[in-house]
């Protein structure tokens, strides 16, 4: 591996990988696919950046950030790495857009595969 590959997944980490949910209850996939930027991508770089700026704006005279105010910064930028969908209600297509995301990431089962799925290199690695 040279320079320019690292460098080459790390752009090619912005179009991102297909997260297929899976049901905790029976292990079988949803039908909803979500497509998660890489953690090397510019998408996460400003997703992280903009959690940073949320939590110095949630501050209160001590600096210090309440746990509800750092879970809604956390899951905000979590929301930033989703950068599109294939979900369906009732057979019709489910708008993808922020409080839609927000949404479904407010179910613990979906924020936690979404983020373990987002911070796993192995989700994103080299095509050959």
């Amino acid at each position: 591996m040279q320079l320019s590959d690292v460098l080459s997944n790390a752009i090619d980490q912005d179009k991102g990988a297909d997260l297929d949910l899976i049901a905790p209850w029976d292990g079988k996939p949803t039908g909803m696919v979500l497509t998660i930027a890489g953690p090397d991508s510019v998408t996460a770089r400003k997703a992280d950046i903009a959690f940073a700026d949320e939590l110095a704006d949630m501050a209160g005279p001590d600096g210090r950030v309440d746990a509800e105010n750092r879970a809604k910064a956390r899951l905000n930028a979590l929301a930033r790495r989703v950068i599109r969908w294939d979900v369906k209600e009732g057979g019709k297509p489910v708008p993808f857009n922020t409080k839609s995301v927000l949404a479904l990431l407010g179910v613990a089962w979906v924020r936690d595969q979404v983020d373990q799925f987002a911070g796993d290199h192995t989700n994103y690695r080299p095509v050959a």
